[in-house]
């Protein structure tokens, strides 16, 4: 009997633990540092499908969720165009994502993005999402939300989810590098020092 009882508790304990990852599993939202991320294939403003595949000769990305018409995401424009200008020869290019729902604002429309683009001269592909909720997968919340991916083993691994630094608005304040420090960490085979920030910008528009 008492060895039935130890069985039956044994038992009660495993579906308790079971319940607890299955619950823990459905409440998480997005990628985490280290997570395999997965490809994506989204329409550029150039009119083109695009998907990290494309890239056959790239060490990783940066993966920027931004949008038109968040004062945030415009402060840091010029900072994505330096960081694909610098890091995309070396293995590094910027994505850039907009995540928010055009239905409810229409300077968030694929017509209003190719403005942007032309406008600020992007470097980067600027991806229309659509109804894929890309996003989501992600776990991007704010815009700009940025994740830095490494390809590894043939498998993209989060290395780094936040903020681009730490002067969101002004980038005359910045005293912290963040996504610049952690790629140029990936590139000299040394451990980021700072794997995630809280990213500082406008909710995303569902």
């Amino acid at each position: 009997m008492k060895k039935l009882a130890i069985l039956a508790t044994l038992a009660v304990l495993a579906i308790i633990s079971a319940f607890a990852v299955t619950t823990i599993d459905f409440w998480k939202t997005g990628y985490e540092v280290g997570d395999t991320a997965t490809d994506f294939s989204l329409k550029n403003v150039n009119d083109k499908m695009v998907s990290m595949a494309d890239y056959e000769k790239a060490k990783g990305f940066i993966i920027a969720f931004t949008c038109n018409t968040c004062p945030f995401s415009r402060a840091n424009e010029d900072r994505l165009i330096a960081l694909d200008q610098k890091y995309k020869d070396q293995g590094y290019p910027v994505i850039a994502i907009n995540p928010n729902d055009a239905s409810t604002n229409e300077r968030e429309s694929f017509t209003a993005m190719k403005k942007r683009s032309r406008e600020k001269g992007f470097t980067f592909p600027y991806l229309y999402e659509g109804n894929k909720k890309v996003h989501k997968t992600y776990g991007a919340i704010k815009t700009p939300h940025v994740y830095l991916l490494s390809k590894e083993s043939d498998e993209l691994i989060v290395k780094y989810i936040g903020a681009i630094d730490d002067s969101s608005r002004d980038a005359r304040n910045v005293d912290q590098k963040f996504l610049e420090n952690a790629v140029d960490a990936l590139l000299a085979g040394k451990p980021i020092q700072v794997t995630s920030t809280k990213a500082i910008g406008c909710s995303v528009k569902n």
